[in-house]
């Protein structure tokens, strides 16, 4: 695969870290099968994909940042093995609580921490992790920068990052199919649960979300020595994959 080309970026109001706190606290119930539903199983395998580019390996120390209901942090937490240490920090309790019970019911993982906490403020020391995570929380973030440079500052060097997202394809045709099934399929699936305008944020939350190329400007501005980012699906979903 080959990096992307940068496309601009359209620029629309932001909500406030309360407002995307909340949002994602409300979705909590059924953040898992619509995550399973609307992407027909695929998200687990870009997650996969997000593990594997890390080159994470057994008993390392992991941190997956807006872990979310945990789904990366567990498949890290596999990858690592039980002579590893996982750290899952989110901000929402409500996602932290069903990762926390997912977790649970899980053997053969290396030993997991939940963490309620701010990505853009992570309560951790300089280089304190082998492999850093991230998935469907970078382009929510009130100030990418800043949390591009607290991956870079908790992470050891040398070692890796790997971030997966949304990303809005080069290709005019499938902007377009993006944008329908964003309108029609996933909000129309969100209404059915009274939850129209929380996954009605997903596309304003996409069109000021920097492309890849951008990404990795920011990126090495931000201190990694290297960064590569690969369209995945498309170019419907990326992964930047960051090394320190």
């Amino acid at each position: 695969m080959t990096p992307t080309t940068n496309m601009p970026v359209t620029q629309t109001p932001s909500p406030s870290a309360d407002d995307i706190q909340v949002l994602f606290d409300r979705i909590a119930p059924v953040y898992d099968h619509f995550n399973q539903q609307l992407s027909f199983g695929l998200h687990q395998v870009w997650k996969q994909m997000a593990v594997d580019w890390s080159q994470a390996t057994v008993g390392q120390v992991g941190l997956d940042v807006c872990c979310g209901s945990g789904d990366l942090a567990l498949l890290l937490a596999r990858r690592l093995g039980k002579t590893g240490q996982v750290y899952g920090l989110d901000f929402a309790p409500a996602q932290l609580a069903i990762a926390q019970h997912k977790a649970a019911q899980r053997v053969g993982l290396a030993p997991l921490s939940w963490i309620e906490g701010d990505a853009l403020q992570l309560p951790f020391d300089h280089n304190q992790f082998d492999v850093v995570t991230m998935a469907y929380g970078l382009r929510n973030l009130t100030n990418v920068p800043q949390g591009l440079s607290e991956l870079q500052r908790v992470l050891k060097p040398g070692c890796r990052a790997a971030v997966l997202d949304f990303h809005r394809p080069s290709s005019e045709w499938l902007r377009q199919f993006q944008q329908w099934y964003l309108d029609n399929v996933v909000v129309a699936a969100a209404q059915r649960f009274n939850l129209t305008d929380e996954y009605a944020y997903i596309s304003p939350s996409l069109d000021r979300f920097p492309t890849g190329q951008t990404q990795m400007q920011l990126a090495q501005t931000a201190g990694f020595s290297d960064a590569t980012f690969y369209p995945i699906a498309g170019g419907l979903m990326g992964i930047l994959v960051l090394i320190k």
